[in-house]
């Protein structure tokens, strides 16, 4: 099956988006304190303390709907080349194992043990992964109900437990489980709160963020019109304002409210259908190819970023002169797209 470049560019964009955290715009905005453009950079490079959404937030729901994407050409790559349902279901199997291995790895590289936390975003895809590989096998209105279940299901969870307020950062539902579900693995000390707020049980909705992008993958196989995409996406924003608006669920990404699924969902058919109209249908692929570099190595993308910034970033300053200090983040990003470069080249592609 010939790959869809926009969907590799479209990850190489959000993994782009991620990797440039080396940049740290917000420190720049600090020093020019009275420039409107800088800091608005910087609030799009930083996660909202709560409600609402910058650009930055949108990295964990775009990889999260672009796993749900591909599925249709994986399976239908797979099977092509004689693979059974079966052995597709165990693979199925070992990659969500993985995906939840390496989330934990990473969380643990500056704990003196094994830090076992949950909400990383390859943890988080790899708790939900094997549900979403049997929908792919199931009719679409299989993920129509699952989504409609999922998202009514978890609000009603979190809406009748028994808080003053179900949303609120470390008192809610999810942070309680936590409380009970954390400490039965080995710690330094009892697991009391994550301070960013994030949970465990967040895997549920970013299932659901999952499984719109499964419905998205089956319109790009069957080529439905792009304007679909767009009343698709216009609707779930709309969705989700309204939930948020009316006060019965916010927009909160760090719990993954069910109004953050379509809120944020109804983006990602919007993005899906901007790259796949300026790649697929207008065939400018040209611009994209450094987008496409990353997209295709998104796994290696990701441990890149999270494991090799302080030994460039120290490598850098002891070969290079201090002139080059204002330069230090964008070398380090720029040496990160270089290593994934290297790899495009000689076809070494790591996958799960």
């Amino acid at each position: 099956m010939n790959r869809l470049q926009s969907l590799d560019a479209y990850r190489g964009f959000v993994m782009l988006l991620m990797m440039a955290e080396v940049l740290r715009l917000s420190k720049v905005a600090q020093a020019f304190p009275d420039s409107g453009f800088w800091a608005f950079l910087a609030y799009q490079q930083t996660h909202v303390e709560w409600t609402g959404a910058s650009l930055h937030d949108l990295i964990q729901p775009s990889f999260s709907f672009l796993v749900g994407a591909a599925l249709p050409y994986s399976i239908a790559a797979r099977l092509a080349k004689g693979g059974s349902q079966t052995n597709l279901f165990l693979h199925a199997l070992w990659r969500s194992f993985v995906l939840i291995a390496l989330g934990i790895f990473l969380r643990s590289t500056h704990s003196p043990q094994t830090n076992y936390t949950f909400e990383d975003t390859l943890t988080q895809i790899g708790l939900g992964y094997p549900f979403l590989f049997l929908l792919g096998w199931r009719p679409p209105k299989w993920a129509w109900a699952a989504l409609g279940v999922i998202l009514a299901g978890y609000w009603l969870a979190w809406f009748l437990y028994p808080v003053p307020d179900p949303w609120a950062k470390n008192h809610n539902l999810g942070h309680f489980f936590d409380v009970w579900f954390l400490n039965l693995f080995p710690r330094v000390k009892p697991f009391e709160a994550n301070r960013g707020g994030y949970l465990t049980l967040s895997f549920i909705p970013t299932l659901g963020t999952m499984i719109l992008g499964l419905i998205a993958g089956r319109w790009l196989r069957e080529s439905v019109k792009l304007s679909k995409f767009l009343i698709a996406g216009a609707v779930a924003i709309a969705a989700g304002l309204l939930l948020h608006i009316t006060g019965l669920c916010p927009i909160v990404k760090r719990i993954w409210t069910p109004a953050w699924v379509l809120f944020s969902g109804g983006i990602c058919f919007w993005f899906t259908a901007a790259f796949h109209w300026v790649i697929e249908e207008r065939n400018y692929r040209k611009w994209a190819f450094p987008l496409i570099v990353i997209g295709m190595n998104s796994i290696a993308a990701y441990l890149i970023a999270h494991l090799f910034e302080d030994f460039i970033g120290s490598s850098l300053k002891i070969h290079f002169p201090a002139s080059l200090t204002p330069f230090h983040g964008t070398l380090i990003l720029l040496t990160y797209w270089l290593i994934l470069w290297w790899m495009y080249r000689r076809k070494l592609f790591l996958k799960i």
